[in-house]
């Protein structure tokens, strides 16, 4: 029985033990019960642990009573995959091959016999079929047609490698990696917009900037502004309407805003963001906007925003009506998707048609504010390529989304049921993380030949000179917890097949892939990402020999990879000299007294390293030599800021990315995983000075020169 359960957990790719990637590594071994959990939320029913081997069996049947996969995802020097064909059919088979516009390719081939098995009365075959014409990186319709019945599959044909810019091979470039919300301007409404974000561009410009890093720019629950992490978005296809810059929408006029200009300088003044006076206030002013708009279907405006809505289809239709639904009954029950009536729980009951047919005005206007803000973005790449950055925008794709979202709506099948995203501890997160993100399951995603995934990368992409998937480690595996346990264990994903896609996407969108890999990564994962051209992101303080170690020198940085001090998730440089996030993590209940003083030697280990690893590369300022070593934090060093940047900017990494909290010498966290609004004011940080008076700050000027040099 043990050895069917093992086999049934390895088939489905589901870790019965598991090391996290704390300082210790310890092993687990997940529960039996917590491991059937898992084997029904994939979709597999099964009461008992005794049962195992004839599911098994019934899963190593399945690929017998179909002949072709959904989708094959193939190298382009090797175009092979499987076909399961009658015996007696295999002599007449055809195999035709189109691309997307319909037009057959010529194709030859070659065909070996891999297995039989007998079905009922009936001898099958599994054939290797290898396609040797060329064929150029793209999708293609794959036919096989024996008699009157013909057999369907998608054959996504990859290149060997993701999609990298000339100007790599002979040029390292830097830039800076914000959060947009955070940018503060003399102009804005409390929080940065699309205007700040093109201004900003043109800051780079000036300053010899070709990246820009932003946080996740996705749709959030309306009704709920202060639900503000970027990384829990109720759709990762469309934007979060509060970065629209409300006075630059056609239409918006002065008397929208009478009587409301002190509201908006308190907004644009408060210390941390007020989401909810800024995002109601800017709804507010749209909504007169639209009324507007909408009574001259006629006008040049109209018409493009018709024709926007129609690209967008199914997606936009599906996202507007989840918006007004849940505006609809979050008045009543302050609740979300789950409170919803039964039926209109189902995007395709006779109910939600209802509701559509009687609140059109209402869809159409959420499809309006994802018309504007697309606009304004679209205006953002043009300024992109106006300026000549040689990257430009560096986009971020979130590893889930909220479960209370319009994706888990609409396609509630292809994610994980009853489940959400998280990580084991690690060390840089001792606690662990429970995210509560929905995933996909694995298995209905390739059911749909991964389409849901192609969109959301395309989405992401869009404009982009580079893409940063979160968590990248979830192309292979992702810890699943359940949602009524504390842990969980990881779920594998067809990893090649991942890599393919994301390889594929990148050749066809030009833009190139970075993978957030900090945490508790596999062996060999850095080096496969590698190999099809997946960067890197290489954090100061994760460059240490052995994890725990000696910094490592700039010279010994992988070059394939973007550099930075740290992330939002971790402590800017002069927060983490002194400390305060150890302290801040301990007043939360979130280390007990041994482990704030094991994480206090730690950083005091770490601060004397880090001094000697700056003495020995000659990277301190000539002029601001540090007066003394306050390795145990009673001060900060003279020029250290000057001499980390300097330190990270010089390693062999291809890019480097800085980060204006760092510069300032911001002593708070952008966010701090593991805790909620109610604990900690996550994703609300403004940076303290203003875009307009960056470039003649004395910190930045000097920053930047020790960057330049």
């Amino acid at each position: 029985m043990q050895d069917s359960w093992s086999l049934l957990l390895q088939k489905l790719g589901i870790a019965k033990t598991f090391y996290d990637a704390a300082q210790n590594q310890k092993q687990y071994n997940v529960d039996d019960e917590v491991l059937l959990k898992m084997v029904n939320y994939l979709g597999y029913p099964l009461k008992d642990i005794a049962d195992s081997a004839e599911l098994l069996e019934k899963i190593e049947n399945r690929r017998w009573q179909y002949a072709l996969e959904p989708i094959y995802v193939v190298r382009q020097n090797d175009k092979s995959f499987d076909a399961v064909l009658k015996e007696d059919d295999i002599s007449s088979f055809e195999l035709t091959v189109t691309d997307f516009q319909g037009n057959a390719l010529e194709v030859d081939y070659t065909v070996c016999e891999a297995e039989t098995k007998k079905r009922g009365s009936v001898m099958y075959k599994k054939l290797q079929i290898k396609i040797t014409t060329d064929m150029l990186p793209q999708y293609y319709n794959l036919e096989i047609c024996c008699g009157k019945k013909t057999s369907c599959s998608v054959l996504a044909v990859t290149p060997d490698k993701c999609y990298i810019p000339e100007v790599l091979q002979h040029q390292k470039l830097w830039g800076f990696a914000v959060q947009l919300y955070s940018l503060t301007s003399r102009r804005n409404w409390g929080v940065g917009d699309f205007t700040d974000l093109k201004n900003f561009v043109c800051f780079c410009r000036s300053q010899g900037a070709d990246v820009i890093g932003l946080n996740p720019l996705n749709v959030l629950v309306h009704d709920r502004p202060e639900n503000a992490s970027p990384y829990s978005s109720v759709s990762r296809l469309f934007l979060n309407p509060i970065y629209i810059d409300v006075e630059k929408v056609v239409g918006f006029k002065a008397e929208y805003i009478k009587g409301k200009e002190s509201e908006i300088v308190h907004l644009r003044q408060t210390k941390n963001i007020d989401y909810t006076g800024v995002y109601n206030l800017k709804i507010s002013v749209l909504r007169q906007i639209y009324e507007e708009f909408k009574k001259d279907t006629k006008s040049k405006d109209y018409k493009e925003y018709e024709n926007y809505c129609k690209k967008q289809g199914n997606d936009l239709d599906n996202l507007a009506a989840y918006q007004a639904i849940h505006a609809y009954y979050y008045a009543e029950s302050k609740g979300g998707l789950n409170s919803w009536p039964k039926e209109m729980q189902n995007p395709n009951s006779a109910a939600v048609t209802a509701f559509k047919k009687s609140h059109q005005s209402e869809i159409a206007f959420f499809k309006f504010l994802q018309y504007v803000a697309d606009k304004q973005l679209q205006e953002v790449y043009a300024e992109v390529a106006k300026c000549g950055l040689k990257i430009g925008l560096y986009r971020d794709l979130p590893v889930g989304l909220s479960k209370d979202s319009a994706e888990l709506w609409s396609g509630c099948d292809l994610f994980i049921k009853d489940c959400g995203a998280g990580a084991p501890p690690d060390v840089f997160f001792p606690t662990g993380q429970k995210w509560g993100l929905g995933a996909f399951n694995p298995y209905t995603l390739k059911a749909n030949a991964y389409r849901p995934f192609i969109k959301v990368l395309r989405a992401a992409m869009e404009g982009a000179g580079t893409l940063r998937i979160d968590h990248v480690m979830s192309l292979m595996r992702l810890y699943i917890i359940p949602d009524k346990e504390e842990n969980g264990t990881y779920v594998y994903y067809n990893f090649d097949d991942m890599l393919g896609i994301v390889a594929l996407e990148s050749y066809l969108n030009k833009c190139m892939v970075v993978g957030e890999s900090i945490g508790n990564v596999p062996d060999g994962f850095i080096e496969k990402l590698h190999a099809r051209g997946i960067y890197s992101l290489s954090v100061l303080w994760a460059e240490r020999w052995n994890g725990f170690g000696d910094f490592r020198m700039p010279y010994d940085f992988a070059t394939e990879t973007f550099s930075s001090v740290g992330t939002h998730d971790m402590a800017p440089l002069r927060m983490r000299w002194f400390g305060y996030d150890i302290e801040t993590m301990y007043n939360l209940k979130m280390l007990d007294e041994a482990e704030r003083q094991d994480q206090y030697k730690g950083r005091e280990d770490e601060r004397r390293r880090l001094l000697n690893a700056l003495d020995y590369s000659g990277v301190w300022p000539e002029d601001k030599q540090r007066q003394g070593d306050c390795i145990y934090g009673e001060g900060y060093p003279n020029g250290l800021t000057e001499a980390v940047e300097t330190y990270v900017s010089t390693s062999a990494s291809n890019v480097y990315l800085a980060q204006l909290e760092d510069i300032f010498g911001v002593e708070v966290l952008q966010n701090l995983p593991g805790t909620d609004v109610d604990k900690h004011p996550n994703w609300r940080r403004k940076l303290p000075v203003c875009l307009e008076d960056i470039a003649t700050n004395a910190e930045f000027m000097r920053a930047r020169q020790a960057i330049k040099r």
